[in-house]
């Protein structure tokens, strides 16, 4: 690659990083490559589209955060604790870092590296799960899935409200958490979705509100 051009990916990365941190991932193209200073087109020559510039920039930094929270969580002796400390940590990142909190809502399929990240976060999500269902603490009709189903609901709002100087989120985290031990468990009203059904819903979801 030439001087120039590795002088432009460095600008693009840099760029990409600091509106990801802010606004979270769906920073447009155009306005990455404005904040750099270059063209539209030198962002797609680069690196060839959106999606591989998130891979280029969040990937690396998500597969360590989430890593973190989920090996601190398998480490806890106590099972419930290591399962709340996780849903409130990763609630935590959706509140306050846009980027990693649009990680797991998977609606960047094309971004093969960050998918990566992902299933590998949900593999782990399943295991915190198990670990806390079998010890008794966790309702045992709790999966990933809701898991899931719950962290992609909560991140907007919660980033609105962190946004706005509240912590009321935490609140909806603490609520949620309640209803989730096994002493409060009643029969549900219907089945989990399975991984693919939500997979579908955020990527439809993503694609209605970018029309």
């Amino acid at each position: 690659m030439r001087a120039d051009a590795q002088r432009n990916a460095t600008r693009l990365r840099v760029a990409a990083a600091e509106l990801f941190q802010v606004r979270g991932l769906q920073v447009s193209v155009k306005e990455i490559a404005r904040h750099a200073g270059v063209s539209h087109g030198t962002l797609y020559n680069l690196f060839g589209s959106r999606e591989a510039l998130i891979d280029e920039v969040v990937a690396d930094l998500a597969a360590v955060r989430l890593g973190d929270a989920a090996r601190k969580a398998l480490a806890c002796d106590d099972p419930w604790q290591g399962f709340s400390g996780y849903v409130g940590e990763v609630c935590e990142l959706q509140a306050t870092d846009p980027a990693l909190g649009d990680v797991l809502t998977r609606r960047f399929p094309d971004a093969s590296r960050l998918m990566a990240v992902c299933d590998n976060s949900y593999a782990a999500a399943e295991s915190i799960i198990d670990r806390a269902r079998r010890d008794g603490s966790l309702r045992p009709d709790f999966t990933a899935a809701d898991l899931l189903f719950f962290l992609a609901s909560h991140a907007p709002l919660a980033r609105s409200a962190a946004a706005s100087g509240s912590d009321s989120w935490r609140r909806a985290v603490g609520f949620m958490l309640d209803g989730l031990r096994a002493s409060a468990a009643n029969p549900l009203p219907a089945d989990p979705m399975t991984p693919q059904e939500i997979n579908h819903l955020l990527i439809e979801g993503s694609t209605a509100a970018a029309g």
